[in-house]
């Protein structure tokens, strides 16, 4: 008879902070919230979130996501935009369908938006540091797509023409590796000297705590595992700052993608999940570990987060006005 053996590690660090943000549990809760409000079915233009778990369960409430608005969603529908944004044209369309929309952009894409409107009418070009494709650089590019280029690599950067060297901005998607865009900015002021940026980071507090709590982490570990879906430009990122530090590091949906062989050697494992991830994923990967025979699970924390954001103006007056209208006791 072949007996298997499982290798487990001796010691589990769980990265803190981890998962949710705050948009996101903003961007959750709307959608949450619009289904209690107003009844299934609510409709959502794209992902909520990147998380292929949190869709799913939206899914079985009674949402249903849609890639664009489209003769799919009845007219004056309930509509959520998703926490990464959307361009001015995606509004017009709304408005145009008569839906009734809730906007659950994450208050920080909102704000990369303001920026790039404001270099805009002053004039400037203004170049997006971001990934080509991803929801929240398209509704920033879509603000004023006349002004705006995108960069990915300092390679971009050295390509760059621009018409008046002298007025230029930058902006950032707030979900990009730390490291890898103050490398790109530092080309930029290197190419274009007088160029002007934001006052504060775009980079969003969320992205640049999980990052260096997982920095710090990896230096101990022989494994980082990232929960997160593949779509999650903020979950992809810990992978490679996870593997920059000195780790190996994978990214998962949850314990089920697990492979035996990145387990082997394996003494220290540290976990880390996206902003996106819930964590009740994370606590399935611990007992799927501990199930094997590892004891030793122990927080590593880099720094604690309290940042929270309000829920839509729509959804606290909708709210409201149900409390308002229920009968008194």
């Amino acid at each position: 008879m072949t007996v298997t053996t499982f290798s487990a590690p001796e010691t589990l660090l769980l990265a803190a902070p981890r998962g949710y943000c705050a948009g996101v549990d903003r961007a959750v809760q709307t959608v949450e919230q619009a289904l209690e409000l107003y009844g299934a079915p609510v409709y959502v233009r794209k992902e909520i979130v990147h998380n292929k778990h949190v869709v799913a369960t939206l899914r079985g409430q009674g949402a249903i996501f849609v890639d664009e608005l489209d003769d799919s969603i009845p007219e004056g529908a309930v509509t959520v935009f998703s926490a990464h944004g959307v361009s001015p044209a995606v509004h017009a369309d709304a408005e145009r369908r008569q839906l009734q929309t809730i906007d659950a952009t994450c208050p920080l894409v909102t704000k990369v938006h303001r920026e790039a409107l404001k270099f805009a009418a002053d004039g400037y070009t203004i170049v997006l540091i971001g990934h080509a494709g991803h929801e929240e650089v398209e509704g920033t590019m879509g603000e004023a797509p006349e002004h705006i280029v995108l960069v990915e690599t300092e390679q971009d950067v050295d390509s760059l023409e621009i018409d008046d060297p002298d007025k230029i901005a930058y902006v950032s998607q707030t979900t990009l590796s730390v490291d890898e865009t103050r490398s790109i900015i530092g080309r930029l002021r290197e190419r274009f000297p007088n160029i002007t940026g934001p006052r504060t980071d775009d980079i969003c507090y969320a992205t640049t705590n999980r990052q260096a709590a997982v920095k710090q982490m990896a230096a101990q570990c022989d494994l980082v595992l990232v929960i997160g879906s593949k779509n999650s430009s903020n979950s992809n990122r810990l992978v490679d700052v996870a593997r920059a530090a000195g780790a190996r590091s994978h990214l998962i949906d949850n314990e089920s993608e697990i492979r035996e062989e990145w387990l082997e050697g394996a003494r220290v494992v540290g976990i880390s999940s996206g902003a996106s991830a819930p964590e009740e994923l994370v606590q399935g990967l611990v007992s799927f570990f501990r199930a094997r025979g590892t004891q030793d699970v122990s927080e590593f924390e880099v720094l604690r987060e309290d940042v929270r954001f309000m829920l839509p103006k729509a959804i606290r007056q909708a709210a409201s006005a149900r409390e308002d209208s229920a009968p008194q006791a």
